[in-house]
């Protein structure tokens, strides 16, 4: 069973920069897609970026493109979701997910592993 693990959220003013890691228990990088989602406070969970198991397409939310960057380092077992020009509707808990092989899925029914979120909270 893979298990994830994100951190580096927190607390950050409007305009700031954070960078989300995540962590699998197992080798998967190399061979799963990645995601990153997030929920607000009373919202449905949402898509946020995507990354195909190969690394080479690469998928995001209208409103992140530009301010958001998924990255993996498959050598440290690591996801990265790197934030930078924060806005306040950006707060919610992030997850990162995960699904054998497959492309950049923008859809939470296909991915199998989901991490237990870190909150980002963005101050305006």
């Amino acid at each position: 069973q893979v298990q994830l693990s994100e951190s580096g959220g927190g607390l950050v003013q409007a305009g700031g920069s954070l960078r989300l890691s995540c962590v699998a228990s197992e080798r998967i990088l190399s061979t799963y897609a990645m995601a990153w989602f997030r929920q607000a406070s009373g919202k449905e969970r949402e898509f946020v970026a995507a990354q195909s198991w190969s690394g080479g397409d690469t998928s995001y939310k209208d409103s992140v493109k530009g301010r958001f960057t998924i990255s993996r380092d498959s050598a440290k077992n690591r996801l990265y979701l790197q934030m930078n020009s924060l806005k306040f509707e950006d707060t919610a808990v992030y997850y990162c997910a995960a699904r054998f092989l497959g492309g950049s899925s923008r859809k939470t029914d296909d991915y199998n592993y989901w991490g237990q979120g870190t909150q980002v909270t963005v101050s305006s």
